[in-house]
């Protein structure tokens, strides 16, 4: 009996996703796509489940689509540009990437859908599917430049080169970079510190952070006026007191 193609495992407040495809460096067939799917979906509909962190088996983050499930005449369904992709939007919750070896084609698409990317290494990035002919259908396009800038996206876009670890680091591709072989349990650490944090205004506060790119200046900020007053009535003033009390000295902080 085969295992599935993607994992899921619980400690609440973390849910950890798990692409387990390892003998294809866990590129998504349609079946694995639409099983990532429904897995952020389950994570997004689950009021336990506050961060969630999406990873890879056997060393590999996601090599992209499975081309030989296309050389075989099946087509893929765009990851992000359909409403059944698991790349369509943001969710309403922080998704931190855990990246060991590839994250390339689709698969970097993968993680330009995370809010933060842990890698060491061995992680390598890139849009290998240049070669083939294959278009990123899954994001990488409109999240790429917003986040490393124009010039060094069109440079990955255009000639499909692998981009490693340090690197990303330096172009903001990759948030933080950890021993071998420890981006899921330094993720998941993560991932319990940020779910620790008043909920409201973390959640706030992310998505008037997306919602700025579609706006100007002055809406964007009228906007984050309005997506922080339910933090300010329901967490701040509780927050505030504790602050008065003494907790927070010497950067020391507990659960809420």
């Amino acid at each position: 009996m085969s295992l599935p193609k993607i994992l899921v495992e619980t400690a609440s407040p973390v849910t950890t996703i798990i692409i387990n495809r390892p003998q294809a460096k866990n590129a998504l067939d349609n079946e694995a796509a639409h099983a990532l799917a429904s897995a952020l979906k389950a994570f997004e509909a689950d009021p336990n489940a506050q961060v969630a962190v999406l990873t890879g088996a056997g060393g590999a983050f996601c090599a992209g689509a499975d081309l030989k499930e296309l050389g075989a005449g099946t087509d893929y369904f765009p990851w992000a540009g359909s409403d059944e992709g698991p790349l369509r939007a943001p969710l309403s919750k922080p998704v931190i990437a855990a990246i060991e070896g590839h994250a390339c084609a689709g698969g970097l698409g993968v993680a330009l859908f995370c809010d933060i990317r842990m890698v060491d290494d061995t992680a390598t990035f890139g849009v290998f599917s240049r070669r083939w002919g294959v278009p990123m259908s899954d994001g990488t396009t409109v999240r790429l430049p917003r986040i490393v800038g124009q010039g060094h996206a069109l440079d990955m876009l255009l000639t499909g080169r692998a981009v490693g670890a340090d690197e990303a680091i330096a172009i903001g591709l990759a948030t933080r970079k950890v021993a071998r072989g420890t981006t899921r349990v330094e993720a998941e650490k993560l991932a319990r510190q940020i779910a620790g944090f008043p909920t409201i205004a973390m959640t706030s506060d992310r998505q008037s952070a997306y919602e700025s790119f579609d706006r100007d200046q002055a809406s964007a900020i009228r906007r984050e006026m309005e997506l922080s007053l339910t933090a300010r009535r329901q967490e701040s003033r509780k927050g505030a007191a504790r602050f008065a009390k003494g907790e927070g000295r010497h950067g020391k902080f507990e659960r809420q």
